[in-house]
C-alpha cells in the first residue's frame, strides 16, 4: 500500500497535496453553490484576506492528520517531509496575512 512508504520525498508530496484536498473540502462545505473560480475570486478580493488565511489554516489540519498517522506508525522520514511542508505553508499563510 502506498501509505506504508517511509520516504522524505513522499512526505513532501503528501504534505503539499493534503492541504489542497482540505481546501477543496472547505470549498464544498462553505461555498457549495459557487464554482471553484468564483470561490477563488471571492477569497482573493475580500478585504484583509481573512477567509483566505482561515481557509488555508483549516486546510493544514489535513497535514496534521497525516503527520499524526505517520508519527504513530513510526515512519519518521515521511512525517519529516509532511512537517517541513506544513511549516512552509504556515510561513506563507503568515506572510499573506501580515503583508497584504
Amino acid at each position: 500500500m502506498i501509505f506504508k512508504k517511509d520516504n522524505f520525498v513522499f512526505g513532501c508530496i503528501l504534505g503539499i497535496l493534503a492541504p489542497i484536498v482540505g481546501l477543496l473540502l472547505l470549498k464544498y462545505y462553505k461555498f457549495g453553490m459557487l464554482n471553484f473560480k468564483e470561490v477563488l475570486q471571492f477569497i482573493y478580493y475580500q478585504p484583509g484576506h481573512g477567509i483566505m488565511t482561515a481557509g488555508l489554516s483549516v486546510s493544514l489540519l489535513m497535514n496534521a492528520i497525516f503527520f499524526t498517522f505517520y508519527i504513530n506508525s513510526r515512519r519518521d522520514k515521511t512525517a519529516k517531509g509532511i512537517f517541513i511542508t506544513t511549516v512552509l505553508y504556515g510561513v506563507i499563510i503568515l506572510l499573506i496575512k501580515y503583508l497584504s
